[in-house]
């Protein structure tokens, strides 16, 4: 499992009980946390098709929410991997139907981006000023998805361009050769990542990774990825189709970002 996140970018676990257990419990906890009206406000856009829920997560360190810490073995391949990482408040990704609806703010391009390219994107790159100019300002260990609800194929997945993180670690290694570590998250990347996400576009596969709770997905902090639109017909609770993610960051003061597998 752990050999295929190297090569391809991701991997998707089969089902446990103990995995379906933390999900169930999560949910519970999740789903008051997306009806809070201050949580609404700050994350729920796309004109109410997507809420974005970072942090939305009262889990602790050890990813407990409530019933117990995080368990299973797409964790224990990250830890595997990446050592023990305190776990932030997980993400809490909530889809509905017709999305995507255009974001507040977004311009005609981003809106077309996101629907034609899934917003696809490498985490930790952030739009940044006025220009939104990409800059390394987050610096992830690991994407780690866990579905907090059943839904089926179409409702809305994330995606994944297998192999991708080759193309983006050779880039962003060329581009930060010369920059000294601690001025990583001032070096403009926007050029060099365009380039390479028009370069994996034509060159990488798109997969869908659609998941029911239980299941447990891992996708490579350099992998491009996004989320799929909703497709007509798709089948999810009312809840929606609500994924807890988490993407513990690395230490500081090192090349981890660029070097570790």
């Amino acid at each position: 499992m752990v050999a295929q996140l190297l090569d391809k970018g991701w991997v998707k676990f089969p089902a446990e009980p103990a995995v379906r257990d933390w999900a169930a419990s999560a949910r519970q906890v999740a789903r008051e946390r997306v009806k809070d009206a201050d949580e609404q406000a700050k994350w729920l856009t796309c004109e109410g098709t997507w809420f974005v829920g970072v942090d939305t997560l009262p889990n602790d360190i050890s990813g407990d929410a409530g019933g117990g810490p995080l368990t299973g073995e797409a964790y224990e391949a990250a830890q595997s991997l990446y050592g023990r990482l305190p776990l932030h408040r997980a993400q809490v990704s909530v889809v509905h139907p017709g999305y995507p609806r255009p974001r507040e703010g977004e311009s005609d391009a981003a809106f077309r981006y996101r629907l034609n390219r899934d917003a696809a994107h490498v985490d930790g790159l952030l739009a940044t000023g006025p220009d939104r100019r990409r800059m390394l300002k987050e610096r992830h260990a690991y994407i780690l998805g866990l579905p907090l609800t059943e839904c089926s194929a179409g409702a809305a997945p994330m995606t994944v361009w297998e192999g991708s993180h080759h193309l983006m670690r050779d880039a962003f290694t060329e581009a930060l050769k010369d920059i000294p570590e601690p001025d990583w998250a001032d070096a403009d990347l926007t050029d060099i990542y365009k380039a390479t996400r028009r370069e994996v576009f034509a060159t990488c596969r798109r997969i869908t990774l659609p998941a029911k709770p239980g299941e447990a997905y891992l996708v490579h902090r350099l992998a491009l990825h996004g989320v799929a639109p909703w497709q007509e017909g798709a089948i999810a609770p009312p809840d929606g189709r609500m994924i807890a993610y988490f993407r513990p960051e690395l230490p500081e003061g090192n090349r981890d970002w660029l070097e570790l597998p």
